[in-house]
């Protein structure tokens, strides 16, 4: 199964959001040149994880985007579910849909590879990875001695 870049780039966008300090705002140019994908193209993605409460958008002089909800909480497989098209064939007008079985397998190899990624939160993607906060950030977070 391959994700749409859609999506591919969502979950890039929240593990960049994830990296950031708690609370810490960032903007849409900033993600788009981390990765070198259009602006139009994550406009519409944030768009998306903002309506379904993964991040949170604020407009206006001080505005920006950021995390909607703790990452530990954002489970990826939540997040392909809202951002991924998950019907991978379209049986409507095949001949042997009445005897095929195909369609039920499908089902049933994206339901597992939903529950994999169910086991994962964007929490666990970005905690203890030095290299990622270096790649993103330029240094990884400070954390207090708590």
């Amino acid at each position: 199964m391959q994700l749409t870049s859609f999506t591919d780039y969502g979950l890039r966008a929240l593990i960049y959001m994830a990296t950031l300090p708690p609370g810490k705002q960032t903007n849409i140019t900033e993600v788009t040149d981390t990765y070198g994908v259009s602006r139009n193209h994550m406009v519409k993605i944030i768009n998306q994880l903002s309506r379904a409460g993964f991040v949170a958008a604020t407009r206006g002089k001080n505005g920006g985007i950021r995390l909607g909800m703790d990452p530990a909480s954002i489970v990826i497989g939540d997040v392909v579910r809202k951002m991924e098209p998950l019907q991978l064939v379209n049986c409507s007008e095949c001949a042997i849909t009445p005897a095929c079985r195909l369609r039920s397998a499908l089902n049933d190899a994206v339901q597992l590879f939903l529950q994999e990624l169910d086991k994962y939160t964007l929490a666990d993607l970005v905690r203890n990875n030095d290299s990622l906060y270096h790649i993103l950030l330029a240094e990884p977070p400070v954390v207090s001695p708590t």
